[in-house]
């Protein structure tokens, strides 16, 4: 328990930095009267994107297989198939930025291929969270001397110290591609990366000296 007088303040902070990595989507699509038709020319693409993904090597940080599906296609009046969908998605998260946009064009490029992005963001353990904390504190107790010196007074002391909430707001920013394998080669594209806002807060409590009121 603390005798004497208390100020508690919340401190906060907001920055604006630059993304560290990028994700995106990419989708191989197949579709046939035939359930092995479909099932060759599916597993023909997503071989066809990994071939691609493999030649960007160090560029691409990491991929990852999503969902797969295979569905039949029937008519409204009864259980007859007509056809076959498949579709696998692939996310890849990229950190080298100069080769993003080369690289979703020319999966797009790729026949029945759907890419989709991208989405900035942080890294989990980013310095940017860490930074935004540390400015979070000092705000706080810049506050608590503010109204001490007000008071005629000044900060002893820290009582308590909680965390009253940090995020990141990802800008996101969402692109989509498709192709049917179009004759030559794609545009290039200049991707401008989106600054992601990084927030945090603290509650704290400070003993201050007595103040003086008259």
């Amino acid at each position: 328990m603390v005798d004497g007088p208390v100020v508690a303040v919340r401190g906060e902070a907001y920055r604006e930095v630059p993304p560290e990595i990028a994700r995106f989507t990419v989708t191989a699509t197949a579709r046939d009267r035939d359930r092995e038709a479909t099932l060759t020319r599916l597993a023909e693409r997503a071989a066809a994107v990994r071939v691609l993904l493999d030649g960007y090597g160090p560029a691409i940080d990491r991929r990852e297989t999503g969902e797969l599906r295979v569905r039949p296609e029937t008519r409204r009046s009864g259980e007859r198939v007509v056809a076959y969908h498949g579709s696998v998605a692939t996310t890849v998260t990229v950190s080298d930025f100069t080769a993003l946009g080369d690289l979703m064009l020319r999966l797009a490029d790729q026949d029945q291929v759907e890419v989709a992005g991208p989405w900035w963001s942080l890294r989990p353990d980013s310095p940017a969270h860490r930074e935004a904390r540390h400015a979070a504190i000092a705000d706080a107790l810049l506050r608590a001397r503010e109204y001490a010196e007000a008071l005629g007074a000044r900060v002893t002391a820290l009582i308590e110290l909680a965390d009253a909430g940090a995020a990141e707001r990802p800008m996101m920013s969402r692109m989509a591609y498709g192709t049917g394998g179009a004759e030559g080669g794609p545009p290039e594209l200049e991707l401008d990366p989106q600054p992601q806002t990084v927030q945090a807060a603290v509650q704290a409590r400070f003993a201050i000296s007595e103040p003086v009121l008259g």
